[in-house]
């Protein structure tokens, strides 16, 4: 059994922000040299996430609104967690979406179904911060 790892880093210029990271995945993948396995795909940070969905632009227009809705950014004072930080909101979206997502390797391809592709989600952007792809198989 083989293991590849990779470190992919983010610095996003909003709070919020939905990336497409499936190229930089299967870059990953490919560098593995690895068949048949799984694919981890982890955030590194307790305010950002790692999650498989459809690469449509209302689609990501509802993510926003609906979370917001569910864990509002403002006021800030609403939450116990922001004395002296401002991101308890991003806290919150992060448990909501998921911090990793995990998809077989076969054929030395990642073995999505139909429209699935893999996002990185900022929710307390203006920082660097990693990703990461640990590929296991043979």
């Amino acid at each position: 059994m083989k293991s590849h790892r990779k470190e992919l880093w983010f610095e996003i210029q909003r709070r919020r922000e939905l990336v497409n990271i499936t190229p930089q995945v299967e870059a990953a993948l490919a560098e593995s040299g690895i068949k048949e396995g799984i694919c981890l795909v982890n955030a590194m940070h307790i305010s950002a996430s790692v999650f498989v969905n459809d690469d449509e632009p209302g689609l990501h227009s509802d993510f926003e609104k609906w979370l917001e809705r569910l864990a509002p950014e403002k006021p800030h004072g609403q939450y116990a967690h922001n004395r002296g930080e401002d991101n308890a909101d991003a806290h919150l979206k992060r448990t909501i979406m998921g911090r990793e997502a995990v998809i077989a390797v076969t054929g030395g391809k990642l073995d999505f179904g139909p429209w699935e592709q893999v996002f990185y989600g900022e929710f307390d952007g203006m920082r660097r911060k990693r990703v990461l792809v640990k590929i296991i198989g043979e």
